[in-house]
């Protein structure tokens, strides 16, 4: 082997448990996960949406990643052959209560999506004062 590595997209086996409306393949986006002092940052490869058809949701502790890709247009042109498959992206992931769920911070360039994952503040011990009734 010449020391190349050759990626393919995969497709997603049971993405998000979600009824989908456009009839088209969706990708599971690879993704990288860097933890640093004070948040985890996840890398997600989304060749072709930008910052308008990304939408990162956080319900209860399930964050969610999906990605709206527009179909090729060659006007004045037919495609003869292509290699390149145009789906879209999803991917979920449970994340704990160690993330501050006000501060997650998303970034789209040049197809790839940054999401920094702040660490919630370390709650303190509060001492309750005990009462006679």
């Amino acid at each position: 082997m010449d020391g190349k590595v050759e990626y393919q997209k995969k497709p997603a086996q049971s993405p998000v448990e979600t009824e989908r409306t456009r009839n088209r393949r969706v990708y599971v986006p690879k993704v990288d996960i860097v933890e640093t002092g004070g948040a985890m940052v996840i890398y997600a490869d989304i060749p072709g949406a930008d910052e308008k058809s990304v939408e990162v949701t956080l319900e209860k502790n399930v964050l969610t990643i999906t990605g709206k890709v527009a179909d090729q247009e060659f006007p004045g042109r037919s495609l003869s052959y292509s290699e390149y498959d145009v789906g879209d992206y999803e991917r979920a992931f449970t994340i704990s209560d160690e993330v501050d769920r006000d501060r997650i911070d998303a970034v789209v360039k040049n197809g790839v999506l940054k999401l920094t994952l702040h660490r919630a503040p370390v709650a303190e011990a509060k001492r309750i004062t005990v009462r006679m009734e």
